[in-house]
C-alpha cells in the first residue's frame, strides 16, 4: 500500500533503506525540508561540520575507514561549490560518497536566483555520476542507483542535485524496494584467456612484483587476503602504492615498503629491474612510475583493473585483465594447481642488496626531535592499539606512509590523488564516527591543519576522542623542499610567520593541548595523548629543515632517486652525514 510523502522525506527514508548510519552536512534554505525532515528521526544521525569541504573529507574518511558509503548533504550554491575538493578528492582516490545537495526551485534554475550554482554542470568531471531530479516520484529510484553506482565498479563520488519545490512536493511511496533501472553493470570476472595467460607468466617470471594500489582495499577484505595467498604461492615480493598501504602486512618479509616519489629505494629497484609486473588495483600514476620512458624497461606488465579507462591510458600493458580485483585474483588461484614458480633465490638476493642501502634512514640531531623519529616512536607506542591513521598533505604525510607501518587494510585514511590540504582532521572525524572504539590520530603538518582547523568545533560537539599529532616545522615542508632542491633556496611564501599557539587553541575548543619541545619529552607526551580520554592536539616541535627522502626529483627515473648523503651541497653538515 502506498501514501503520498514529500520529496524530503522520500529521501530520508531511502537513506535509511540504504543501511545509512550518518550523514556528513550544513544546512542552508534549499535543503531546510531535508533538514525539517530529519528533525527529530533518530534512524540517521547527522553530524554537524563547521565546513562543506569538511563535510565531504569526513564521509570519506568514515567510507574509506568502514568500507561503507559516505552520505553527504550541503545546500545550493556555495555549499555545493565547497564539496566539490572533497568531491573530486573522492574521485581521484575511488572513494564512494553520496552527495546530495539543495537546489534552487525548479522554476527558478537559470535565472540566477539567490545562492543558485550549476552544480551538475560544475561536478560532472568529479563524480562517477549526477543527477538532477526535477520529480519527486524519481527520488526513490535515483537513490537506488546512486549508491549502485557508488560502491560496484570502480568506487566513487555520485551526486544527487534536488530542487527545493522536489523536495516539498508530494509522491506515491511504498515500503517495497524502489524500482531499480540497473544500468551500471561492470564487469568483475576476467576471461578465461585472460586468466589462463597471466598464470602462464606468473609461472615464468624470474624477477616479479606484485605491485598493489588502494584497488585491493576497495575490493574490500576478501582481496586483501587473497593476496596474501598469491604472495605465498608464486613468492613474488610485494610493493604498494600510497592508497594501497595496509593491502599487504609490512612486517612480511617479502615487504618492500612504498614505491614512488618517496618510496624505498628496494621498492623502486624492484620495480625498474623486474621482468614481471603484476599491477593489481593501481594505474600507474606519475607519482609512481617517474619518467615514462625510463619506467620499467625491461618488463612485462599485467593489469588487473574493474576501470576499464584506467587500463593502457599511461603505460601500455602486455596483458590487460578488467575486473573486481578479488575477483581476479581467486581466478588465478582457481588455476594455479600444482604449478610451481621459478626459482627466485637470484632475485630476492639482489632485493636485500638493495635494503642494504637502508633508504629510509635519516641523520639524528641534538637540537632538535627529528620527524621520522617522531612518527617512529608514534608507531611504537600506538600500534598494539591497531589505530586508525589519517594525515594531512605534505611532508608529514610522506615520512608517515615510510615510518608508520600497517598490517592491515582501513587503517590508512590520505588523499593520495588530488593531495588535499586539509583532508585529515574531517577524515578522522568521519573515521571515529564509523569507529566509536579505536584510537583514531591525524598526523598533520602545521600549515595543513590550518586549512580545515574549524572541524575541532565538529569533535567536540559529537564528543569524538580524536588525537591530532602535528609535525611542526614553521613550514609549509614539502612547498620548502622543492624550493630548497630544485629553485636554488628562493624559499617564496612558504614560511609560516604567524603560527597560533596549538595549545591554547586546543583549550579554546575544549580539547587538550600538549606540547613536545625535545626528544626527552616525546613517548610521554605521546603517552599523555592516548590516555586522555577526549580530543588531544599535540603540537610536536620537529627540526624545521629536515627533507624527506628517499626523493625521486620530478622528471627522473627509479634509478635517479635522491637518499640521504646525496642532497645538494650544503644541506647537511659532516656529522649529519657521518650518523647516515
Amino acid at each position: 500500500m502506498s501514501e503520498e510523502r514529500s520529496g524530503a522525506n522520500i529521501l530520508v527514508e531511502s537513506l535509511v533503506r540504504q543501511g545509512v548510519e550518518f550523514v556528513f552536512g550544513y544546512p542552508g534554505g534549499a535543503v531546510l525540508p531535508i533538514y525539517d525532515a530529519l528533525f527529530g528521526d533518530e534512524r540517521l544521525r547527522h553530524i554537524l561540520v563547521r565546513h562543506e569541504a569538511g563535510a565531504a573529507h569526513a564521509a570519506e574518511g568514515y567510507a574509506r575507514s568502514t568500507g561503507k558509503p559516505g552520505v553527504v548533504l550541503v545546500t545550493s550554491g556555495p555549499g555545493a561549490t565547497n564539496a566539490v575538493t572533497g568531491i573530486a578528492d573522492a574521485f581521484l582516490d575511488s572513494i564512494p560518497l553520496v552527495v546530495i545537495t539543495g537546489q534552487v526551485p525548479t522554476a527558478l534554475i537559470g535565472s540566477d536566483a539567490f545562492q543558485e550554482a550549476d552544480t551538475v554542470g560544475i561536478s560532472r568531471h568529479c563524480t562517477k555520476h549526477n543527477y538532477l531530479v526535477k520529480d519527486p516520484a524519481d527520488l526513490a529510484a535515483t537513490i537506488d542507483e546512486a549508491f549502485q553506482i557508488a560502491t560496484t565498479g570502480r568506487p566513487g563520488p555520485v551526486l544527487i542535485d534536488i530542487p527545493k519545490d522536489v523536495q516539498i512536493a508530494t509522491a506515491p511511496w511504498t515500503d517495497a524496494p524502489a524500482q531499480r533501472r540497473n544500468r551500471y553493470s561492470p564487469p568483475t570476472q576476467g576471461g578465461a584467456d585472460e586468466i589462463a595467460q597471466a598464470i602462464d607468466m606468473i609461472a615464468a617470471a624470474k624477477a616479479p612484483v606484485l605491485y598493489t594500489g588502494g584497488g585491493i582495499i576497495n575490493s574490500g577484505p576478501r582481496a586483501t587476503q587473497l593476496l596474501r595467498e598469491l604472495q605465498a604461492k608464486t613468492g613474488a615480493p610485494v610493493t604498494s602504492t600510497l592508497m594501497g598501504l595496509g593491502a599487504f602486512p609490512a612486517d612480511h618479509a617479502d615487504w618492500l615498503g612504498m614505491l614512488g616519489m618517496h618510496g624505498t629505494y628496494e621498492a623502486n629497484m624492484a620495480m625498474n629491474q623486474s621482468d614481471l609486473i603484476v599491477c593489481l588495483g593501481a594505474r600507474f600514476d606519475d607519482r609512481v612510475t617517474g619518467r615514462l620512458d625510463a619506467f620499467a624497461p625491461n618488463s612485462k606488465k599485467i593489469h588487473v583493473d574493474i576501470d576499464r579507462s584506467s587500463i593502457n591510458k599511461t603505460v601500455q600493458v602486455d596483458l590487460p585483465i578488467v575486473g573486481d580485483c578479488a575477483s581476479v585474483i581467486e581466478q588465478i588461484l582457481d588455476g594455479w594447481g600444482s604449478r610451481k614458480p621459478q626459482d627466485l633465490t637470484a632475485w630476492k638476493g639482489r632485493i636485500e642488496s638493495w635494503r642494504e642501502r637502508k633508504s629510509l634512514s635519516f641523520p639524528l640531531s641534538k637540537e632538535a626531535i627529528m620527524p621520522q623519529l617522531a612518527i617512529q616512536r608514534l608507531f611504537e607506542l600506538t600500534k598494539d592499539k591497531d589505530p586508525v591513521i589519517s594525515t594531512e598533505v605534505g611532508q608529514h604525510q610522506m615520512w608517515a606512509a615510510q615510518h608508520f607501518h600497517f598490517f592491515g587494510p582501513n587503517k590508512w585514511l590520505t588523499s593520495g590523488g588530488l593531495g588535499t590540504m586539509g583532508y585529515g582532521l574531517p577524515a578522522a572525524i568521519g573515521a571515529q564516527c564509523g569507529n566509536p572504539d579505536s584510537l583514531v590520530i591525524d598526523i598533520a603538518g602545521d600549515a595543513s591543519i590550518q586549512m580545515n582547523i574549524q572541524e575541532m568545533g565538529t569533535a567536540t560537539q559529537y564528543r569524538l576522542p580524536v588525537k591530532v599529532f602535528i609535525l611542526n616545522n614553521e613550514w609549509m615542508g614539502m612547498v620548502r623542499q622543492w624550493q630548497e632542491l630544485t629553485y636554488e633556496s628562493r624559499y617564496s611564501n612558504s614560511y609560516s610567520d604567524s603560527l597560533p599557539d596549538f595549545v591554547k587553541l586546543a583549550e579554546a575548543y575544549g580539547w587538550k593541548g600538549i606540547r613536545i619541545e625535545n626528544e626527552s619529552q616525546l613517548d610521554a607526551g605521546i603517552k599523555a595523548m592516548i590516555e586522555h580520554d577526549g580530543p588531544v592536539i599535540v603540537d610536536c616541535l620537529v627540526a624545521k629543515e629536515s627533507n624527506c627522502f628517499p626523493m625521486i626529483p620530478s622528471g627522473a627515473s627509479h634509478t635517479e632517486m635522491i637518499l640521504y648523503g646525496d642532497t645538494v651541497a650544503g644541506t647537511m653538515d659532516d656529522e649529519a652525514k657521518a650518523l647516515v
